[in-house]
């Protein structure tokens, strides 16, 4: 058996950006990416904390040190610059597994999506 755990997660992120025309997906920075552990086109679960919308989609590399958060395509329907955001993912562990394990959450400047040391 499998359980889906959470894996990663940046809590309080401040959207930058909403791109309708740009093709679907959520653009982070570099530098957040890597203190949460996501990868580039990870599948990442995003909670509106502004109006409690929530979407999937997957993540492409930012500008590293920009604070970039930007929502794109359809989904900046449901979201708008300056919106804050929790952006999840979520990985698949045996029950031995999941029972040590440990998801890197990072709590950024909301205001700046810098990381807060």
């Amino acid at each position: 058996m499998f359980l889906e755990i959470m894996k990663s997660k940046i809590h309080r992120a401040k959207v930058t950006e909403a791109n309708l025309h740009y093709i679907g997906s959520v653009t982070i920075d570099q530098d957040l990416m890597e203190a949460a552990g996501l990868y580039p086109n990870e599948k990442v679960a995003i909670v509106n904390i502004d109006n409690g919308e929530r979407i999937e989609t997957y993540v492409i590399t930012g500008e590293r040190g920009s604070g970039k958060i930007g929502i794109n395509g359809a989904a900046a329907h449901k979201f708008s610059a300056g919106h804050l955001v929790i952006i999840m993912s979520y990985a698949l562990m045996t029950p031995e597994e999941a029972e040590g394990f440990k998801p890197s959450v990072i709590f950024p400047d909301s205001s700046t999506n810098k990381l807060v040391v």
